[in-house]
């Protein structure tokens, strides 16, 4: 705008608003992209979603905002007091006359701004207990199913499985398959676990990759897939990276394994060590189910014997009775002769009693070594005494009951009375 002052001077006058247009406009083009470094402080963030403060050093300070497009991309928590670099541009708020620099990308000083993130994180999920020990839970010793959720496409799922088919062939295996890395990651992850979870397929869970840079393993870092791994109602093995990589998926899990295939060895236990303990066992059941049953039968003779005891001590008593009243009333009467007869009754009835007694004892050891041969009969290493064998299948375990059971060429186990025989197949007869 030109005006005119006096008759001789002509003199250039501006508006507040223009100058402050020029000066804008100057340095838009003088400083179109510029990196700042200094401290936030005078942090706003209005509901509008902008961030606005002000960086300064131990000298100076200016005004700066970051919009919300670039406040969303933001990875970690702004903060006062925080040492940024910031990369943008240099431009005037002409309403107030001050220059500021509009942000584009910001990262703190020092500390990746991942890693920040990591950290920053980490304390808040921490201080709602979602990472407390009391609340993790213990694998299932021998699952039916294990959920895996994690890539098709990478050497972690391929090492998994391996590893569970050697270990426990007959142990099911459900894949959620997922991306583990990019973009959009996370919400998949934790779509998974949650479907998993509520499924009711599985028993236990294993979530994780192979190995990357944090940039690689972010996804694992998401508050959404730790807050899913919590929520699991089945435990979950984190598996994510090599033994060196820590996320929070590690310490949201019940388990934290250091690689995809320490996580498969910790859920599936070595079947073939299974199947030994548990013939163990069943040897030691059954040494001590024959050992419970002669200890019952020896009972049962302690208390028939003690019963007959007994008994004879009754009859021996009652007879003394009747002898003491019989002597009583032959006294009374004082018939010698009748006297003598019955004195001549005691050595017969006595030598009836011993008879009696002996032959009552005979029917009851008789009792006994029948039960006792009962129960030797029973056992079924009495069966395996008598030159019987037990043949199984191998490597699965199951009894042969027919021919057909088994192919030329199978390998089969035949259990003896003392040792075990690894037999092989060469023909199959047709039964007589």
């Amino acid at each position: 705008m030109i005006r005119t002052v006096g008759d001789r001077t002509q003199r250039q006058i501006l508006t507040v608003s223009d100058l402050t247009a020029l000066i804008r406009d100057r340095l838009e083009k003088d400083f179109p992209d510029l990196w700042v470094e200094g401290e936030v402080s005078n942090l706003r963030a209005p509901s509008s979603g902008h961030l606005y403060f002000t960086l300064k050093d131990a000298t100076s300070q200016m005004r700066a905002v970051l919009f919300r497009a670039g406040a969303q991309r933001l990875r970690f928590l702004l903060k006062e007091g925080l040492q940024v670099v910031v990369r943008g541009r240099l431009t005037v708020y002409e309403p107030r006359g001050e220059y500021q620099i509009v942000c584009e990308y910001l990262e703190p000083q020092g500390l990746g701004a991942l890693q920040l993130a990591f950290e920053q994180l980490k304390d808040r999920l921490a201080r709602e207990g979602l990472f407390d020990q009391e609340r993790k839970r213990t694998l299932p010793f021998l699952p039916r199913r294990v959920g895996i959720v994690t890539s098709l496409t990478g050497a972690a799922i391929r090492d998994m499985l391996v590893v569970l088919r050697r270990r426990c062939p007959i142990l099911g295996v459900v894949v959620a398959p997922v991306p583990v890395q990019g973009e959009g990651a996370a919400p998949h992850i934790a779509a998974a676990i949650r479907r998993l979870s509520a499924s009711g397929l599985v028993d236990v869970m294993i979530v994780g990759r192979g190995g990357g840079s944090l940039e690689d393993l972010w996804c694992f870092n998401e508050e959404e897939v730790v807050r899913a791994i919590v929520a699991s109602k089945v435990p979950v093995v984190s598996a994510v990276g090599h033994e060196i990589d820590v996320t929070l998926a590690d310490f949201a899990a019940d388990y934290r394994a250091p690689t995809p295939s320490a996580a498969a060895e910790a859920v599936a236990p070595v079947l073939s060590e299974l199947v030994g303990s548990l013939e163990d066992s069943l040897g030691r059941m059954a040494q001590a189910v024959k050992e419970r049953l002669l200890e019952r039968a020896a009972q049962q003779v302690d208390d028939a014997m003690s019963r007959m005891t007994y008994v004879v001590q009754v009859l021996l008593a009652t007879l003394h009775r009747r002898i003491s009243e019989r002597r009583h009333r032959l006294q009374a009467m004082s018939p010698v002769d009748r006297v003598r007869a019955a004195s001549a009754l005691l050595p017969q009835l006595a030598r009836r009693l011993r008879l009696g007694m002996a032959a009552l004892l005979t029917v009851q050891r008789q009792a006994m070594r029948a039960t006792m041969a009962a129960l030797d009969s029973l056992s079924p290493l009495a069966v395996l005494a008598r030159g019987y064998s037990i043949v199984q299948t191998v490597p699965e375990g199951g009894v042969v009951k027919r021919a057909q059971d088994v192919s030329v060429g199978d390998e089969i186990l035949a259990r003896l009375s003392d040792g075990r025989l690894l037999c092989s197949v060469r023909k199959i007869l047709p039964g007589s």
